[in-house]
This record gives C-alpha cells, structure tokens and sequence, in this order.
C-alpha cells in the first residue's frame, strides 16, 4: 500500500486541496482530528499527559485545554514533551486506519515523516500575503497574529525543498488540473464507490 501526505504551512489551502482529493474518493487521515481525538479517548496518552503536565490535566475526565494549552505556551520543552507524547501516537493510529493520505501543517517538525514511510509529500504552497489574508479572514486575527503563526511553522521554501510535489494554491493556477496532474503522475487511482 503507498502511503502520502499532504503538507503545507498554515493559509496555505491544504485543507482545501484534501477536501477536494476526498471528493475524487481519496480518503484523507487528518492529523489535527486524531491529535485532538486521541486526547480524549486514549488511556495511555492520559496517563502519560497527566505525568508530564499534571493530573488537573484531566479535569471530571475531560482534557483540561486551557491548563494544557499553559504548559505549552510555558516553554518550548514543554511543548517538546507533549508532541513527544501525542505525535508518536497519532502516527501509530494513521498506520493502523489502513488510510493511504495524510494530511500534517506540520509532517516535517514533528518527525511524521520519519515515523511513517511516504512515498509520495505533497507540498500545497501560495504566496505570503495570499496565506496572511486567509489566516485573518478565518481566525478573525490581526496582521501581527497571522504572522507570528506563519513564522511558528518551518519555512515554506524548505517544505518544498523536502517534498516531491508542489500544488500551488494562489488563486491563479488551475487547482483542479494541478491535483489531477498529481493523481496521474504518481498513477493514483481514484476511489469508486
């Protein structure tokens, strides 16, 4: 079975490019909803949560966000510390869901792609000011909180660099014709019902 995944920085439009290989039958594994499902449901990140955070981690056995989201906000080993223990996880439950895509904003800074053996990333890219304009009309956020998010995640030029194929999102290329051109380059069957 051949496994990709598809990568991009945040505004970026991965999101989109993926809602749109599901419309073609492509299932698409969703990291960000399995992090945040797993959060809820496995015992063992709990346990491990709870030893590294604190118990009220897991308040009426609920996951506490705020109390979680302090601890990472607190100190970049914090936040080393609880991907070491949800991505490991995450990447675990991606190899048993038998899904072939992926889809990370962040499949190179938490080790994904060390983890799992792709055979195919796809990079979805669009122009700086594209990204800015979509972060703030979705989040509602200002120019400064746009940026700051963007300058969070690694350089776009280097999810290129790491990735076999590039779709650019900037409202101006065919997004449709470049995801087809993907599907038949890499001899991608869509699925049927």
């Amino acid at each position: 079975m051949r496994k990709a995944a598809v990568t991009g920085g945040i505004g970026s439009g991965k999101s989109f490019v993926c809602k749109r290989l599901e419309e073609r039958g492509i299932n698409v594994y969703d990291c960000d909803a399995a992090a945040k499902r797993l959060m809820h449901t496995s015992e063992t990140i709990r346990r491990e949560l709870q030893q590294t955070v604190g118990k009220e981690v897991y308040a009426d056995g609920q996951l506490n966000k705020n109390k979680l989201a302090q601890f990472l906000l607190a100190s970049e080993e914090n936040k080393l510390k609880v991907n070491s223990i949800v991505h490991p996880a995450v990447a675990e439950d991606f190899e048993k869901s038998g899904m072939e895509w992926l889809e990370s904003a962040i499949l190179f800074e938490s080790g994904f792609d060390k983890r799992v053996k792709f055979d195919l990333i796809v990079c979805v890219t669009a122009p700086l000011a594209t990204r800015i304009r979509r972060i703030m009309q979705r989040d509602g956020i200002s120019l400064a909180q746009a940026l700051m998010w963007i300058h969070r995640q690694m350089p776009q030029r280097e999810v290129r660099q790491r990735s076999q194929y590039i779709i650019i999102n900037d409202e101006k290329h065919g997004l449709e014709k470049q995801i087809e051109n993907m599907i038949n380059s890499w001899n991608i069957p869509a699925k049927t019902d």
